[in-house]
């Protein structure tokens, strides 16, 4: 018996092949009764994906979203990541329901409310707690999704930009202009992202044949704590690429106070083309994560695990690009 196709589908409903592609994936650009609609017919046809896994998709999900709450202060990064969730969820039907993981939680290796009490059908963790946490979510019936970050052994579904690639083009411009003293201010310990950014500049710098000096390699947080104080050295270099934009500007100001002058005296490079609020110095030169393709692919990712998708776990790396601005510059 011959499989049906995404144009077989449409042809019952009436629509096209393309909005059948929409619906199944999850997108928006239709209504929700043409959606599930197209995901009713979809399963009684039989359909199946290119995995040979059958459509089961299923509407109204309850996804709870897990944020270590030190990554959660108001109008970060992270809070921003959450509402796009929420809005990507409901624009295919879904909910979203957040749940902050506390230090005693995390310590304790507490399950989240939401999985104890059977309230969500599955789980999109934002931002990385302790290994030991990560991995005991993973292990869990309830399906889960790590966004922003990944386990090396592969113990579930994630989502990550392209960390290492961003750090790499944004040390490769610094030393095409001219600098061969450059610093990394990231803690590469606490999470997979920012060890990905550090091995980007590592990479550049170790094909330019330039050294890398320890005491240029500036922790800028700890494990459970979060964000410190920057402990800069007497002897500083010409240029710094930091892990993160919000890290960047904090740099800037304590190079001010010092009565450096960015770029001027000293370059700086951020990531992640992030800011809210009030910044002061130059505009910051950084890496534009693709948030927007990350959010989608997690969303997916989530939908179809709860909906019976079988198959091997996988990380997914979402390009983006270097924004080069005012707060590094050529040295002559």
């Amino acid at each position: 018996m011959k499989k049906p196709t995404m144009r077989d589908i449409g042809k019952a409903v009436g629509v096209s092949a393309v909005t059948v592609s929409k619906a199944l994936a999850g997108k928006a650009g239709m209504s929700d009764k043409i959606r599930r609609r197209i995901q009713t017919v979809a399963e009684e046809m039989g359909y199946e994906y290119p995995s040979g896994e059958k459509v089961r998709r299923r509407l109204n999900l309850d996804i709870g979203i897990l944020i270590p709450d030190q990554y959660f202060q108001s109008d970060s990064f992270y809070s921003v990541l959450y509402k796009r969730l929420v809005q990507k969820l409901a624009e295919s039907s879904h909910f979203g329901l957040l749940e902050l993981l506390n230090a005693e939680s995390e310590a304790s290796l507490t399950l989240p409310n939401l999985i104890r009490s059977h309230r969500v059908d599955g789980m999109i963790l934002l931002g990385q707690p302790s290994k030991e946490y990560y991995r005991m979510m993973a292990q869990q019936e309830t399906p889960v999704v790590f966004l922003d970050f990944y386990d090396e052994h592969g113990s579930a579904d994630s989502v990550v930009g392209d960390n290492t690639y961003g750090c790499y083009r944004l040390t490769s411009h610094l030393i095409r202009n001219g600098h061969t003293k450059i610093g990394f201010v990231g803690n590469y310990r606490v999470t997979s992202s920012i060890m990905d950014r550090y091995l980007g500049f590592y990479r550049a710098m170790l094909l330019a044949d330039l050294p890398i000096r320890e005491d240029w390699i500036i922790p800028d947080r700890q494990e459970r704590t979060g964000l410190i104080d920057l402990a800069l050295p007497k002897e500083l270099p010409t240029a710094f690429v930091c892990n993160c934009d919000l890290v960047a500007q904090k740099l800037i100001g304590q190079l001010e106070g010092m009565g450096l002058r960015v770029p001027e005296d000293i370059s700086v490079t951020g990531y992640d083309d992030f800011s809210v609020g009030e910044t002061h110095g130059p505009a910051l030169s950084t890496f534009r994560v693709d948030t927007e393709s990350m959010i989608e692919l997690a969303v997916k990712m989530i939908v179809d695990r709860c909906s019976g998708l079988k198959k091997p776990f996988g990380r997914t790396v979402v390009s983006g690009q270097p924004i080069y601005r005012d707060s590094e510059k050529a040295l002559k």
